[in-house]
């Protein structure tokens, strides 16, 4: 196992619909159990393929929940279906960040249940239903998957404040990232 870089906004990856995983095999079990080992060192609950560079549609996510579903987990090539996402403005309380986004954190609407289907390593199927903040969690890994960060779906007042910040830390070019226990941590945990 090993901890790799993660790509920060800007990397090409980051902004492509990742292809779907043909075979399962040692390499793709060798590339989950990276996964795992850099979510780990990165204090992360979630980590797709692409944010450590590999354009595939897997995530991996390490988050207690409510719904019965095992606190650790990896979906490939996952399907989701969501509940309507409220209208209201988001408030603090509904902020996100993202290791790809690191340090920074904005508010963002998301729907409160998400259905979702998919594969574990094995290629056995996987279909569970989650609420709260573990459908965030999904949601959120869901979303690298296609191309789109969390900032991308931010409302016109904090999508101005995640477009500075990023211009601050002179992201949205490609060959920047970060690495988990050599970098700083850049949510201080």
């Amino acid at each position: 196992m090993a901890v790799h870089p993660i790509t920060i906004a800007g990397e090409p990856v980051l902004h492509t619909r990742a292809t779907a995983v043909e075979h399962f095999d040692d390499a793709l079990r060798t590339l989950i159990a990276d996964m795992y080992e850099t979510m780990d060192e990165a204090h992360g609950v979630g980590l797709a393929a692409p944010q450590i560079g590999v354009g595939l549609r897997i995530f991996v996510y390490g988050m207690a929940n409510d719904d019965g579903v095992p606190p650790r987990g990896v979906l490939v090539n996952p399907t989701l279906v969501t509940s309507k996402v409220s209208g209201a403005e988001p408030d603090e309380d509904e902020s996100e960040g993202c290791l790809s986004f690191p340090g920074e954190s904005f508010p963002l609407k998301r729907a409160e249940w998400v259905k979702i289907n998919g594969f574990d390593g094995a290629g056995d199927p996987v279909e569970f239903e989650a609420t709260g903040w573990f459908a965030r969690c999904m949601q959120h890994e869901f979303d690298h998957l296609n191309g789109t960060l969390y900032v991308d779906r931010l409302n016109p007042r904090f999508a101005r404040k995640a477009k500075k910040a990023s211009k601050t830390n002179g992201w949205g070019q490609p060959g920047l990232t970060w690495m988990p226990g050599v970098d700083p941590d850049p949510f201080g945990h």
